[in-house]
């Protein structure tokens, strides 16, 4: 079973952690012809991923990664030695039957190994050229290079997550790469759409660090429009709410072991549903301002009650009265424990060649007539070849047996 909403697209793919490989996830999850070109001398790993933590089972090697298998489901997998001119052929025939190369190398990598987008628009003249680095490939900046928490950290993102009078918290796991890779997805189906209609291919040059700073636009105004910079007395505190400004607004501790609860208070009646849920008589907490200006006190109050509860059955409660609240979810209570999830469908589970049955991320939207398919998992280091460079560009089996016998592919 395939997905046809993208059927009809076929990416010569070099892509990988996922920056990169979560765009062209998503084309493959609705039916994309993926062909991942991969380094059969390195064993794949130019991507990092590949046969790195975490792991199913014992077994480790290149074709073990639990991140690559996730962010390479129902993509082809082909290899190719691109320091031999054969492998470089191959690649231009690949190339020349594709409507599109990705990749998220650093700046200059494909074009040093001669495949710029002068030589990919000689190859096919139409072909539409997405990169994903961590700069772009202008400015001064180009030459360095990236990761997801560094980007974080140049964008400006880091900055602004943490506690009054402590160091930026950062943002934990690097969310730049889903981020970066979604804005890539946007990227390569906006060039699709407009060679579809006009015949014209184009080189995308995508900023990493600049889609994360995409995200800063409140802090920016408030610094440039307002003077207040986000580093001042009592600030940033991640915890509450700034635009708009709501009181009580966090996350507070629960009962249990590293327990919390969520909960907003939207205006004066969601405080009054609160108090009189939780016995708050103060009259300091009547209306906005006497809460903004007595924060401390009003989270030890709503504290003081949240700390005894189940986070579930507490946001239970004050669900019944009107107010927004939530459990903090653990990955096990959402993945494993929520009956949500299974109706969502949001973990489908793979075959994988070596691992067999594993549960991969699905994809959060759901299509009603063309939705996405997830069941082959993430390709064999050149699981593929026979049927790409064979079946696709014609070469026979000995032409491969030989190719294999050089160091090729």
């Amino acid at each position: 079973m395939k997905s046809e909403a993208l059927s009809h697209i076929r990416i010569c793919d070099f892509t990988g952690q996922l920056a990169g490989a979560g765009a062209t996830r998503w084309m493959a999850a609705f039916g994309a012809e993926i062909i991942r070109i991969e380094d059969p001398v390195r064993l794949g790993k130019w991507d990092v991923l590949r046969g790195t933590s975490p792991f199913v089972d014992d077994r480790r090697g290149h074709e073990f990664g639990g991140c690559f298998n996730n962010h390479n489901v129902e993509k082809l997998g082909v290899t190719l030695n691109l320091r031999t001119e054969r492998g470089k052929e191959l690649l231009a025939e690949v190339i020349a039957v594709s409507d599109a190369v990705t990749e998220n190398f650093a700046a200059g990598v494909l074009e040093r190994l001669g495949f710029g987008y002068d030589r990919l628009k000689e190859i096919k003249p139409d072909v539409l050229y997405v990169s994903n680095c961590g700069f772009g490939h202008v400015g001064p900046y180009r030459k360095y290079k990236t990761w997801g928490p560094i980007v974080q950290a140049c964008c400006g993102l880091t900055f602004t997550s943490g506690l009054p009078d402590m160091p930026s918290a950062g943002w934990g796991y690097s969310y730049m790469d889903h981020h970066g890779g979604n804005f890539m997805a946007m990227a390569i189906m906006a060039g699709l759409l407009h060679r579809s209609r006009t015949g014209e291919g184009q080189w995308i040059d995508m900023s990493c660090t600049d889609a994360g700073a995409t995200m800063l636009g409140p802090v920016v105004l408030d610094n440039t429009v307002n003077g207040r910079p986000l580093r001042r007395d009592g600030m940033p505190y991640s915890n509450r709410s700034q635009f708009p400004a709501m009181a009580p607004h966090g996350i507070y501790e629960a009962d249990g072991h590293d327990a919390w609860l969520a909960l907003a208070a939207r205006d004066d009646r969601d405080w009054q549903a609160i108090a009189g849920l939780m016995g708050i008589d103060d009259s300091r907490f009547d209306d906005l301002a006497g809460r903004l200006a007595h924060e401390d006190e009003l989270d030890d109050a709503v504290r003081a009650w949240s700390s005894g509860r189940d986070r579930f059955k507490a946001a239970a409660e004050l669900q019944a009265v009107g107010v927004p609240a939530a459990g903090v979810a653990k990955p096990v209570d959402r993945i494993d424990n929520d009956p949500n999830t299974e109706a969502w469908g949001l973990w489908p589970t793979v075959t994988h060649g070596e691992m067999g049955r594993v549960r991969v991320d699905g994809i959060p939207a759901h299509f009603s007539e063309t939705d996405w398919v997830l069941e082959r998992g993430g390709p064999l280091l050149g699981q593929h070849n026979r049927q790409i460079l064979g079946g696709l560009l014609g070469h026979s089996d000995a032409e491969l047996a030989d190719l294999a016998a050089e160091g090729v592919i």
